[in-house]
């Protein structure tokens, strides 16, 4: 059977709480994410950062700022969820925002913006007292979350998006 490559660290597995040690794991992670990504994109030409990672898929350049945009709205619904009683946040348009303009531009800046945001988000998170863990958030698509069932979900975005431009690599024998 051949690989789905809309998921090559497979799909997301929703949980309903961590430990502590888990909690500490991924957000490890988190904090190592932008090295990651810059790793993965290191050396490529602008044709090679303008190939889709799949077929229909965004291209490497896309899938490097949108890392940046979606983690920005998962710092925002952290905050809102620590300073508010169950506070509903909005989804944006993940899509649409990868056909802006800024989306086909260099890939430094979002680079960049993901190495800094993942500072204060890691410091944040580190801060954390264990009950601030089950403080919710209300999604209007996916219903009520938790701070730990959101740190789970990002932890595991950056692999999947990391995985993306991996995995195209690989298949193309970009060294």
């Amino acid at each position: 059977m051949e690989a789905d490559l809309r998921y090559p660290i497979g799909k997301f597995e929703r949980v309903e709480s961590l430990t502590p040690q888990q909690r500490l794991e991924h957000i490890d992670t988190i904090a190592a994410a932008p090295a990651h990504l810059r790793a993965a994109v290191a050396g490529l030409n602008p044709q090679q950062l303008d190939t889709p990672y799949r077929p229909g898929g965004w291209t490497v350049r896309q899938v490097t700022h949108h890392v940046p945009d979606s983690h920005m709205n998962a710092f925002i619904r952290f905050k809102l969820a620590l300073t508010e009683e169950v506070p509903t946040i909005k989804p944006y348009n993940e899509a649409r925002w990868a056909e802006l303009a800024d989306a086909k531009t260099p890939i430094e800046a979002s680079l960049d913006l993901l190495e800094i945001l993942h500072k204060r988000w890691a410091v944040l998170l580190r801060s954390m007292a264990s009950a601030d863990w089950a403080r919710q958030f209300r999604h209007p698509e996916l219903g009520l979350l938790t701070l730990d069932q959101n740190m789970a979900i990002y932890s595991w975005h950056g692999r999947h998006h990391v995985a993306h431009i991996t995995a195209l690599r690989d298949r193309q024998g970009w060294t």
